[in-house]
């Protein structure tokens, strides 16, 4: 077992040493746990097999699913990708840094262990100082998938990180609390100047539109089926403890299918915990309870979901009962967690 080092960082240039450290562990094959606006990524250098490897034993992660590698800046991009497309560059310009995970050919330097055996490689540039501080500071693309354990909810602070990975890294990076608390949105460019996205995150639809004419879902996305070429999408994710239905729509009926759940769970000898905003959560007991915020809050909700379901590790239940979203805008990316957490156990009350 690593002997793991916590370190908060709070002034980049005072505290430039730490960082120049942590740079070193990822050149010498080592992981470190680092904060980006999503959530915290556990590091690795991406151009290193044995390094890349070394995470998908932290996280128990199958070694097909491909990683993310994250980069201080455009150039960082280049060690890695082949070409960078136009459409690719319009995307860069605008979103970058930023949750955009962008889909390019890869170099022959990038190893098969980043990218499942792909003949493409994920890149992203995080809008985090501190991450892309610690990013300049390694020298090389760093794997970055979620640092948690497979399957799990990813952490969304450093406190979260060190409950799965206190003894499997080297190094935690504490920049604290992500700010958006979803994944980044991946997206492989098409040849008619449009994108498809393979896994919906902070940058919607909506925002993909105003720079490209054409934005599709992955058919993975749509109907459920076949297999996801995205990082994150190929096996069950986001899992609570507990088992989790979530419900959909106004606040009154999503109120009483609540409602009658929390009874049949009761009437089971089951306790219960909720995941629902203020309107919603008035009218239920609040022992085992996680308030996210306002109903229709999909900011709120993004940035407080999966601390809400980490939050049932501590607090025992049995059932996990949980208010969704629409899945307009930032919706679409909150709503693929959920049912995934809920191993499709989603029902639409209108």
């Amino acid at each position: 077992m690593k002997q793991t080092k916590l370190v908060e960082i709070t002034d980049i240039e005072k505290q430039k040493a730490i960082l120049e450290e942590a740079g070193r562990i990822i050149r010498d094959g080592g992981l470190v746990v680092f904060p980006t606006e999503t959530v915290y990524g556990i590091g690795a250098n991406g151009l290193d097999a044995d390094a890349c490897r070394s995470i998908y034993v932290a996280k128990g992660r199958p070694s097909d699913n491909p990683l993310i590698l994250t980069v201080p800046d455009e150039e960082g991009a280049r060690q890695a990708a082949a070409v960078i497309p136009p459409t690719a560059q319009k995307l860069m310009d605008r979103f970058w840094p930023g949750p955009l995970t962008i889909v390019l050919p890869r170099k022959p330097i990038v190893p098969d262990a980043a990218t499942g055996g792909l003949d493409t490689v994920a890149l992203r540039c995080p809008d985090h100082d501190i991450c892309r501080a610690f990013l300049r500071c390694a020298g090389v693309p760093v794997a970055g998938p979620s640092a948690n354990l497979s399957t799990r909810p990813s952490p969304t602070t450093a406190e979260e990180v060190m409950h799965d990975m206190d003894g499997r890294v080297d190094m935690v990076i504490d920049g604290g609390p992500c700010h958006i608390g979803v994944e980044s949105t991946i997206v492989e460019c098409n040849g008619d100047d449009g994108v498809t996205i393979l896994r919906p995150g902070g940058v919607t639809i909506e925002m993909l539109q105003e720079v490209v004419p054409h934005v599709r879902l992955d058919t993975t996305l749509v109907t459920g089926k076949g297999v996801p070429k995205a990082p994150g999408m190929k096996y069950r994710h986001y899992a609570p403890s507990a088992p989790m239905t979530v419900v959909v729509g106004p606040v009154d009926k999503v109120t009483e299918k609540l409602q009658a759940l929390y009874d049949q769970a009761k009437g089971e000898g089951k306790t219960v915990g909720f995941l629902v905003s203020e309107e919603v959560g008035a009218s239920f007991p609040h022992k085992d309870m996680y308030i996210w915020g306002r109903h229709g809050d999909k900011e709120a909700l993004a940035n407080q979901l999966y601390t809400g379901l980490l939050s049932f590790d501590s607090d025992k239940v049995d059932v996990i009962l949980a208010e969704g979203i629409d899945d307009e805008g930032l919706g679409l990316a909150i709503m693929n967690r959920m049912k995934k957490a809920a191993g499709g156990h989603v029902v639409i009350v209108g």
